[in-house]
């Protein structure tokens, strides 16, 4: 039998980071698969930073990212660039991960050419349409047509089988997202990643890492998150908060207003995976609205402040790993006080067990490709 051609359609560094271990099983299995990559390069900048760290280059690169492009631009633009690509390619099996615009028309445009579709880390639900926007929308989107359910946990299993999926069309796998810490945190452990100098001493400061980009955020909600942020490094004089800042520039023009003239603040560029990795391991605690990091941090022992009105992935809230902040500057100072103030309750989170996964979600789910598509 002719080996089966699997497309990984990505366009994000948080896609690329899932995906990549999935890529490089399939690549190690010549003789069953033929593995193309398309990258949209939705975020380009960043998309290439973990293309790099993971030796991945994409097989197809449509270049999509226009400065300023709205929602709707985008989506047009994917689906346009990606029709010819699918068509031509004619694989077995389109694989998609997540809920990102990328993800939602790669799917989208395999199930208008009748390409069976694989989503990776599917079943994530928040049951709010517009939280996370467009995400929440984008997944249950592509859950409507997709063939292979890859859910990453047993409650994300559940949500597919309640809308009425078939069971055998629903495999638990765990998140691909732990293989890659994994392997990452390895490869940081034999060799300090290069970081930025302003990284170099970090003293024995208390280091708090921050992410944040979430659309629903923007505006007041980004406002109310720097001024907690500035509240908690003006009162905590051995804190120093360190915040890769998304390029997005409805994320930037608050954060350096509010957060850019702090001695106690460390604004800096978005990092490579591999040098997050590190800076999240050297950090107290992280205070996020990453739905990827929620999964990191338990693996390191971090706790997690989550920066949202609800979230995807309960299990780490259940298992005490994660608490959830919402967006309102008291309740972000407050918990970020607390966690400040009593090291046994950063400890007693850090020390929760980790829900996410093995490490082995890829090999599963080129265990479960191979079964179905080349016997």
């Amino acid at each position: 039998m002719a080996p089966a051609k699997i497309m990984t359609i990505l366009g994000t560094r948080p896609e690329t980071i899932k995906l990549a271990p999935v890529i490089q099983q399939l690549k190690q299995l010549p003789d069953r698969f033929v593995t193309r990559v398309c990258a949209t390069a939705q975020h380009r900048e960043m998309m290439d930073q973990a293309l790099k760290l993971f030796n991945i280059t994409p097989d197809i690169d449509l270049g999509i990212m226009i400065a300023g492009q709205t929602l709707a631009d985008l989506t047009a633009r994917a689906i346009r660039e990606l029709d010819p690509v699918i068509d031509e390619e004619k694989p077995d099996v389109v694989l998609v991960q997540g809920d990102t615009t990328t993800a939602f028309c790669g799917a989208l445009v395999a199930f208008y050419h009748r390409v069976p579709i694989g989503h990776v880390e599917a079943g994530l639900r928040t049951a709010n349409k517009y939280a996370p926007f467009p995400e929440e929308a984008n997944r249950c989107f592509i859950s409507q047509i997709a063939d292979y359910h890859f859910a990453p946990t047993a409650r994300s299993q559940q949500a597919l089988l309640d809308t009425g999926i078939h069971p055998t069309r629903v495999f638990l796998t765990g998140n691909t997202v732990i293989d890659a810490l994994m392997w990452i945190r390895n490869l940081v452990r034999e060799n300090q990643p290069e970081i930025p100098a302003a990284l170099k001493e970090l003293g024995g400061h208390d280091v708090i890492l921050v992410t944040g980009h979430r659309r629903e955020s923007f505006g007041e909600g980004f406002e109310n998150i720097c001024r907690a942020i500035r509240e908690i490094a003006d009162g905590f004089r051995n804190t120093l908060f360190v915040y890769p800042v998304h390029l997005n520039p409805h994320v930037r023009e608050p954060v350096m207003r509010v957060l850019g003239n702090h001695p106690r603040v460390r604004l800096i560029e978005p990092l490579p995976y591999d040098a997050f990795i590190w800076l999240m391991n050297r950090a107290a605690f992280v205070l996020t609205d990453s739905g990827g990091v929620q999964e990191e941090a338990p693996v390191l022992g971090k706790p997690v402040l989550v920066m949202r009105e609800t979230t995807e992935r309960r299990e780490g809230i259940d298992a005490g790993n994660a608490i959830l902040v919402g967006i309102r500057k008291e309740e972000i100072a407050g918990r970020m006080a607390d966690l400040l103030r009593s090291p046994s309750l950063r400890a007693d989170m850090g020390n929760a067990v980790n829900p996410y996964g093995d490490g082995r979600a890829a090999a599963r789910i080129v265990d479960i490709l191979s079964d179905h598509l080349t016997q």
